[in-house]
């Protein structure tokens, strides 16, 4: 047998080799194709091709391994059970970029899952050796390891602690100064999912100088990159006040609300978002946002968007107006009110009708003058039917009923309690009953109404448990107005009249 003989055998094998492995990365980029492959054993033969002499086979192997591993978590499982991942950490440091890439998707790919499979990621020592690569020249190795360790960090505190650990977070801060669009994006989603979990490793994104640099991007043209920029910030601003503190001292605003007036639908939830996690902290920094003109540009923001791009919006509004009267009085002053009954009218998702109740409750609970301003859009009634209708969610309910009460309690204007008045169920009508007994004795214009309209009727009808609170309430409107006045509304009052018609004897 000749040497060109032998060597053609050879090169068969390699052929065969990449023709194998080619097929099959292009096979598992379909899901219908998945289970086959499984089935086939095509973890076993793919193993021993991530070691092989040629550099080609070994990145198409890795690639296919990444596609069947990305799938679902039984094939991730596969993939730590056939002790590949070793053999993958071991060359990422030696091989070259495409290598890289490839290895850097299979971690990400299997560490996505779930907790469990992210720390076997962990334990073979992925970590450092992604670490490594974020220093490497080519851009799109440090992107796959960024990548990598986002989907390992975004798990919890203890994935998330065990990056940082492993020297990543300051390399993450170079890499968003990078020019690339993506690899900057992916950085910030990194360094958002890092600092998500706690106020500690989100000091530890700060204190490796996160903050400046992820401001200076707010207003870049790529809408991706602001989405992702915007994370970060509100994932940080998030923990304490300390830290909102350094977000705004970077001076964001007012540059961050021009993200409210954002075409990208993401960009517009995240800058709102952004905004109330700075504003829940304190009334000194909801203050800041308000003298910033925040307040106004997130209303306008909740009147020309739908869905869940309000809901960071409308709970931002009652944050700022729960701290105090005079932030619940901007609220109001800025026209927020009619906004936030459009929500709850308009929208059909229950927690998004929640988030408006509540805030109405915070704008509406300080002082009669803050009830009166929400009271007079009627959206007092809305409260009710949402609270008393069984297809509302109990969140919903529970939160429509505390915005009533924190309302009721201070309202004092007569004709929108009225409107309660005949559909109330007993745990409301008490407050209801309860603001007339603190209006009526000091108004008679209001007595006077209070009878025309059918309000004394009405209060004579209430059955009331005999020295309740709400028994007291209706002895002290009773008590406003002449006692035959007081008969004459009460219920069978006038039976007893045409009774007393029947049975009496003409003087002739």
């Amino acid at each position: 047998m000749s040497q060109r003989q032998v060597l053609q055998v050879f090169e068969q094998y390699q052929r065969a080799r990449t023709h194998f492995v080619q097929a099959v990365a292009e096979l598992s980029a379909r899901p219908q194709n998945i289970g086959t492959l499984r089935d086939a054993g095509v973890m076993s033969l793919l193993r021993p091709l991530l070691l092989d002499v040629v550099p080609t086979i070994q990145q198409t192997a890795a690639l296919a391994l990444g596609r069947l591993a990305n799938y679902n978590d039984d094939l991730a499982e596969a993939v730590v059970k056939g002790d590949i991942l070793p053999q993958l950490v071991c060359s990422l440091s030696e091989q070259n970029r495409f290598y890289k890439k490839a290895a850097a998707f299979v971690l990400r790919a299997v560490g996505k899952h779930s907790p469990q499979l992210a720390q076997a990621v962990v334990e073979c020592g992925a970590l450092e050796a992604l670490a490594v690569c974020l220093e490497d020249f080519d851009p799109g190795v440090k992107e796959a390891a960024a990548w990598a360790l986002g989907y390992i960090a975004q798990h919890n505190a203890e994935l998330s602690q065990a990056v940082v650990d492993a020297g990543a977070v300051p390399l993450l801060v170079l890499c968003i100064q990078e020019p690339e669009i993506a690899l900057k994006r992916i950085a910030a989603s990194t360094l958002s999912d890092i600092s998500k979990h706690s106020p500690e490793l989100a000091q530890t994104v700060v204190d490796a100088g996160a903050i400046a640099f992820l401001a200076q991007m707010i207003l870049n043209p790529d809408a991706k990159l602001k989405r992702q920029v915007l994370s970060a910030l509100s994932q940080i601003a998030k923990h304490s006040v300390d830290l909102a503190e350094l977000v705004v001292e970077a001076e964001i605003f007012p540059v961050v609300l021009t993200c409210l007036k954002d075409s990208d639908e993401y960009v517009k939830k995240n800058g709102a978002t952004l905004i109330r996690e700075i504003a829940k902290h304190s009334p000194e920094l909801s203050q800041f946002i308000v003298n910033a003109g925040g307040v106004a540009a997130v209303i306008d923001c909740i009147g020309s968007c739908k869905g869940t791009v309000r809901l960071p919006g409308i709970m931002m509004l009652g944050y700022v107006a729960a701290h105090s009267e005079n932030l619940s009085m901007a609220v109001i002053v800025s026209k927020g009110i009619p906004p936030l009954c459009a929500c709850l009218i308009e929208e059909h998702e229950d927690h998004i009708k929640a988030a408006a109740a509540w805030a109405l409750g915070q704008i509406g609970r300080h002082t009669p003058e803050h009830a009166r301003a929400v009271a007079v859009t009627n959206v007092l009634s809305t409260l009710l039917s949402m609270y008393m209708d069984i297809r509302s969610s109990e969140d919903l309910q529970l939160k429509a009923k505390r915005a009533l009460k924190n309302i009721l309690q201070k309202c004092t204007d007569l004709p929108a309690l009225e409107a309660l008045l005949h559909d109330a169920p007993p745990n409301i009508m008490k407050h209801i009953v309860g603001q007339f007994s603190k209006v009526l004795p000091h108004d008679s214009k209001a007595r006077r109404l209070f009878v025309i309209t059918g309000g004394l009727k009405k209060v004579q009808e209430i059955k009331a448990e005999p020295g309740s609170l709400l028994q007291e309430y209706i002895n002290t409107i009773n008590n406003c107005f002449p006692e035959e006045i007081v008969r004459y509304y009460s219920p069978g009052y006038s039976e007893m009249l045409l009774e007393r018609v029947e049975n009496y004897q003409p003087v002739l």
